[in-house]
C-alpha cells in the first residue's frame, strides 16, 4: 500500500509545469491570474510581488487561463487590472480592462500548449512569455515596447494627475460592434481592424491586437515550462 500511495504521489505530482513570474518593473504589482471554464484557481488568483522578486507556480497538465499585471494597488482598488475592489486574490476574477494578458492552454490540440500575449482588453504593462525546455517552435513572446507612450489620445486612461497608465482598446472605450467584432460584425471577412488594432499591431507585432488576429499571435510549444516577465521600458 505504502509503494501503491508513492507511485500515485508520484504521477500526481508529474503532470503539472512549473511558471515562474518575475517582476522587472521597478515597483511592486500585483498579479492577477484566471482559469478558463471553472478551472483550478491557482493561488487563490493573484499575489504581490515586489520589484525584482520572482515566483514559481506549479500549474498542472491541462490548464488553461490568463495571467495580468496589477499596477497602482491600494486603497481598496488596483489602477490597472483590479479583479474587485482591491482583493490580493482575485479568486476566479477576470482583470478590468484596459489590461495586458499572457494566456495559455496546457496540452490542448495534438498536446500542444498554445499561448498568446493579448491586447483584445487594452494594455497597461509589458509582458513577456518565455518557454523553457519543451518540444517545437516554443519562440519567446510578447509586447515590449512602450505602448502607453504614444496611445491615441482617445485611448488613453489617465491617472489623477493626467499620466497615461494604460491604453485603451477601441472596444473597450467605444463597445461599438464594428470594434468589437460583435453582432453583424462577428465574421472575419467582415470586421476590420479598429484605430487600437491597428497601433498595437504596429507597436507589438507579435500580440493580439483583435478579435480576429489568430494567424499572427497564437504560438505553440510542447511540455514546457513558462516564465512570464512583467517590465516597464
Amino acid at each position: 500500500m505504502l509503494l501503491l500511495a508513492s507511485l500515485l504521489l508520484l504521477t500526481a505530482t508529474s503532470h503539472a509545469r512549473d511558471f515562474t513570474f518575475v517582476n522587472q518593473m521597478g515597483y511592486t504589482i500585483w498579479v492577477g491570474l484566471q482559469p478558463n471554464n471553472n478551472g483550478e484557481v491557482i493561488a487563490g488568483g493573484g499575489w504581490s510581488m515586489d520589484n525584482g522578486a520572482s515566483v514559481v507556480q506549479s500549474i498542472p497538465d491541462g490548464w488553461a487561463g490568463r495571467f495580468w499585471g496589477r499596477t497602482g494597488c491600494g486603497n481598496g482598488l488596483c489602477a490597472t487590472g483590479d479583479c474587485g475592489n482591491g482583493a490580493l486574490e482575485c479568486n476566479g476574477a477576470g482583470g478590468e480592462p484596459p489590461v495586458t494578458l499572457a494566456e495559455i492552454t496546457l496540452n490542448g490540440d495534438q498536446n500542444q500548449d498554445f499561448y498568446d500575449v493579448s491586447l483584445v482588453d487594452g494594455f497597461n504593462i509589458g509582458v513577456q512569455i518565455t518557454p523553457q525546455g519543451g518540444s517545437g517552435a516554443c519562440a519567446t513572446i510578447g509586447c515590449t515596447a512602450d505602448v502607453n507612450a504614444n496611445c491615441p489620445d482617445g485611448l488613453r486612461k489617465l491617472d489623477a494627475d493626467g499620466n497615461t497608465i494604460a491604453c485603451w482598446s477601441s472596444c473597450g472605450r467605444t463597445q461599438a460592434e464594428a470594434d468589437c467584432c460583435s453582432g453583424s460584425y462577428n465574421d472575419p471577412n467582415v470586421c476590420q481592424p479598429s484605430e487600437s488594432a491597428t497601433y498595437f499591431k504596429q507597436q507589438c507585432p507579435q500580440a493580439y491586437s483583435y478579435a480576429y488576429d489568430d494567424a499572427t499571435s497564437t504560438f505553440t510549444c510542447t511540455g514546457a515550462n513558462y516564465e512570464i516577465n512583467f517590465f516597464q521600458n
